[in-house]
């Protein structure tokens, strides 16, 4: 399974402000940008705090986009997988009304009436990144995109799961500390390099496509 990371921030690095407010600072010509991201995808992953935030999740709109979907025999909208510890949201959310098909990943044991499926991956304390990866891509996730939000992307960076990454540098900077950039938390124990595969500016944005290096050490031979 390949998963990417898509991203947005700031340049001075923030994904979100301090409040972790929607972010704003986002052009039409990013939000095409991750539509097509999405719609490339066979599953979309969300954070339980990113959805309670905006309400909704992304879904393939263009209607090529999603006409190129079911022409390589993909559903017309990619899987969104909700990340949540305690299997609770609001069944009120604009979520729950969109047509899209819906799996929770989740540690607590729910019954999840509002999704297709329920995946109850624990550790023991949080969830099993390294055993859901391989239950996602035992059920035939492909390729998955990541839309945050920060938690889960730095829980993802420290279990070294994350193979692409796709970054929007966008011209604004937002200042503040408690604000959160694409990976948080303690810090990695080994740093991860990354390869620049493409670069594209399109009006005041800068739009960058990394592949993950992964170390000689750690092939298979």
């Amino acid at each position: 399974m390949i998963s990417t990371l898509v991203l947005a921030m700031t340049a001075d690095g923030k994904i979100a402000d301090g409040s972790r407010s929607p972010a704003k600072f986002s052009s039409p010509q990013d939000f095409r940008h991750l539509e097509k991201q999405v719609a490339q995808a066979d599953a979309v992953l969300i954070g339980a705090g990113t959805l309670r935030i905006h309400g909704t999740t992304m879904r393939v709109l263009d209607p090529e986009l999603i006409q190129a979907r079911v022409q390589q025999g993909q559903a017309p909208q990619p899987i969104q997988i909700v990340c949540s510890r305690s299997g609770h949201l609001d069944p009120d959310l604009r979520f729950f009304r969109q047509p899209v098909p819906r799996w929770l990943l989740t540690t607590a044991d729910v019954e999840g009436k509002e999704f297709d499926r329920v995946l109850q991956i624990s550790n023991g304390q949080d969830i099993d990144w390294q055993r859901a990866w391989l239950e996602l891509a035992n059920l035939g996730i492909d390729r998955l995109c990541i839309l945050g939000g920060s938690e889960i992307a730095t829980a993802l960076w420290e279990q070294d799961l994350i193979d692409e990454f796709h970054l929007t540098i966008c011209p604004w900077v937002l200042g503040s500390a408690a604000a959160p950039t694409a990976c948080d938390g303690r810090g990695l124990k080994m740093p991860h390099q990354l390869e620049l595969i493409n670069h594209q500016v399109i009006d005041q944005e800068i739009f960058l496509h990394y592949r993950r290096i992964i170390p000689r050490s750690t092939t298979i031979s």
